[in-house]
Formats: C-alpha cells, sequence, structure tokens
C-alpha cells in the first residue's frame, strides 16, 4: 500500500528542482556588489523523532516519518549554505540544536549552537544574544527549518531588500505564521514564533516583506508538502518521497 497516496497527483521526477537551478547564475554573479548589511542565520531544529508531529499521518512508519524530516531540514539547510553561491550576505550559519540526530557531520560553513531550552522563542533569544555578542555589526535572521522549496537566489533577494529595515517578518504562505525574522544590526530580534505569530510580529514593529513561494510555504501537513512540491524540492525531500511512493 503506498505511504504518500495523497501526494501522487505530483511525480516526484517533477518536484525535483532543476540542476541549473542550483547553480550560480551568470547574471548574479556579474552584478554582485558589497551589500549594506551582513546577516547571520539562526535555524532551530528539533530532532526529526520529536519534529513535524501533523506531518505523522503522511507516512506509514515513524522511521519514514523521521527520514522525510531529515530530508526536509537537509534541504532548507543546503539552500541556505547555496545562497552563499549567488553572492547572498551571508555571514554565518547557525543551527539552534541540543543533541540532533544527523546523518552525517555539519558542514563546515555551519556552527552548532546549544538550545538554551525553555521552548523556541526562548532558545532562539539566547542564541541571537551569544552571536550578537560576537558579531554585533552584523544583522540577524531567524528561520523555520522546513522550507524544501527554497531557493537560494530567493534567499539572496530578500537579504538584500531588507537591507535598510530595522525589523521585518516573512509570513508563511497560511498568511499567519512565520517562516523568517530579521533583525538589523542593534535591533532586538524579539521573536515571537507560535500561533498567530504573522500578527504578533508586526504588531511588535515588523515589517512584513514580499516574499517568493519558498521563503514562505513551510510544511506542516502532507498538504503543505504538496504544495511545496509543486513549487519544486530539493533533491533530498524529492528523492525521499520517490522511495517512500
Amino acid at each position: 500500500m503506498p505511504v504518500w497516496v495523497c501526494l501522487l497527483c505530483v511525480s516526484p521526477l517533477r518536484a525535483t528542482r532543476l540542476a541549473s537551478e542550483s547553480a550560480t547564475p551568470p547574471s548574479l554573479t556579474a552584478a554582485w556588489h558589497d551589500p549594506g548589511v551582513h546577516w547571520r542565520l539562526l535555524i532551530p531544529m528539533k530532532p526529526a523523532a520529536q519534529a513535524k508531529t501533523r506531518l505523522r499521518g503522511a507516512t506509514s512508519a515513524d522511521a519514514n516519518h523521521e527520514q522525510l524530516v531529515r530530508a526536509i531540514q537537509q534541504d532548507t539547510l543546503a539552500a541556505v549554505l547555496g545562497a552563499r553561491a549567488v553572492h547572498a550576505p551571508i555571514a554565518g550559519i547557525h543551527v539552534i540544536a541540543g543533541q540532533l540526530p544527523w546523518p552525517a557531520p555539519f558542514p563546515p560553513d555551519v556552527e552548532l549552537v546549544g538550545d538554551a531550552g525553555g521552548g523556541l522563542n526562548a532558545a532562539i533569544t539566547a542564541a541571537a544574544l551569544l552571536v550578537r555578542q560576537a558579531h554585533p555589526d552584523d544583522g540577524l535572521l531567524a528561520m523555520v527549518a522546513d522550507l524544501p522549496a527554497l531557493r537560494p537566489a530567493e534567499l539572496r533577494q530578500l537579504l538584500l531588500d531588507a537591507d535598510g529595515i530595522a525589523r521585518a517578518v516573512v509570513i508563511d504562505a497560511a498568511g499567519s505564521g512565520t517562516t523568517m525574522l530579521l533583525a538589523a544590526p542593534g535591533v532586538d530580534l524579539d521573536p515571537q514564533f507560535g500561533l498567530d505569530s504573522a500578527r504578533r510580529h508586526q504588531q511588535s514593529g515588523a515589517i512584513a516583506l514580499p516574499a517568493e513561494p519558498g521563503l514562505r510555504q513551510d510544511v506542516d501537513t502532507a498538504d503543505d508538502l504538496r504544495r511545496c512540491l509543486r513549487l519544486g524540492v530539493g533533491e533530498r525531500t524529492a528523492a525521499m518521497i520517490a522511495h517512500l511512493v
């Protein structure tokens, strides 16, 4: 019995990004300039066994769920790393995690920051304080780790667009949540992720930034994943779905 019946309307082969989308676009290389603000990205990651409980109905076994969540996390991180190849103004990548099961060591460009506990917002706040103490001249961006349709060029453009804005938010595709929260150097991040976070972030002064679909479409349910497949997901997520179908 297929474990991805709800997703069969989208071919895994069509869901995979074209190789050319991962390469550095020549136009971006030629147009590169030093931006005003460089950013440090904070990416909280739960162990796959504990993450995305609402997505469990999409798979028939816990082991498959963990592999799928891990693939989504890996593709999100790969897109962030790929943004540097298109000259995104990223000064550092910091994954917030405790003991995180990972099939391979983190890439050398990624710094692991311990989870201080107290919930998601407390962990982000503590990590932001540590990173900002070490790098006071850089902006901060906290983002979710379930953006398998994220493209490097989209992230680059977002960071360039955020230059000059004190605090900004990327609202998720559903319109009520947050996928990214940005704070310029010297500005408190003040994360308020969770239920109705888009409204709370805006009420606390964050400006909603226009964003491409890959920046907004996170994955909480099988329907969310189907939407990501239509946008085109990273190779690990596509391969995992092809294996499960």
